[in-house]
């Protein structure tokens, strides 16, 4: 029986020739592959639908270029009302026959988002103003958002700050730290009433035209 063997030389190869060096294999990116089953219908609908106090985060996830990233998905996180973060559990609903996801029951605030971006890199999430964990004084209100992108191996992780909350951002533990054009990145700016853009840079911007939005590393 023929031994198998890891390398095929060329016919035309000398014998004893030293062996042909192999081509590299062309670069690949990971993915995309969020945009199956990790949405879900009414993602973006954080707030309780109604809630007079509703207010909207927008904006674009860019890369070094750029250009818009089509294809990422963004995962908001926060504190409720009262500065709780147990959530409120039990608020999809599923089809009773499939079991699929169908939406959220539009009366719970669970505190929890998840919106894919649009063709132009575009994403917008419908929730309540943010606040302060309880049981941290000294942290200023944010979302707290972890991004998925095509080419990432492992996800990102940021947080959105609002400008209303200036005085608390000097004592923030995170701000603080920050020298102030790091800082920016991190801050939401208004876009109208009850709306502020956040755009998510995942590197500096080739030019120099703006900065890569500040990651965050959990040890």
């Amino acid at each position: 029986m023929p031994r198998a063997t890891t390398r095929h030389d060329p016919p035309d190869r000398t014998p004893g020739a030293p062996p042909v060096p192999h081509a590299p294999t062309p670069a690949q990116t990971v993915g995309p592959f969020y945009g199956y089953a990790l949405p879900f219908p009414g993602g973006e609908r954080i707030a309780p639908a109604g809630h007079p106090g509703t207010v909207t985060v927008h904006g674009c996830v860019r890369d070094g270029a750029g250009a818009p990233v089509p294809d990422a998905l963004l995962e908001f996180w926060q504190a409720g009302p009262d500065g709780s973060l147990t959530g409120a559990p039990g608020s999809l609903r599923r089809d009773p026959a499939t079991g699929a996801v169908i939406g959220r029951n539009g009366v719970d605030f669970t505190g929890f988002g998840r919106v894919p971006t649009d063709a132009d890199g575009h994403y917008a999430v419908r929730t309540l103003p943010a606040t302060a964990p309880a049981g941290r004084p000294d942290a200023a209100p944010y979302l707290a958002v972890c991004v998925f992108a095509r080419g990432l191996l492992h996800h990102l992780f940021t947080r959105v700050y609002f400008p209303e909350h200036a005085t608390a951002h000097a004592a923030d533990p995170l701000l603080a730290r920050l020298p102030a054009d790091r800082a920016r990145t991190l801050l939401a700016r208004p876009d109208g009433p009850g709306r502020y853009r956040f755009d998510v840079h995942l590197q500096q911007a080739e030019d120099g035209t703006y900065e890569e939005t500040v990651f965050l590393a959990f040890r």
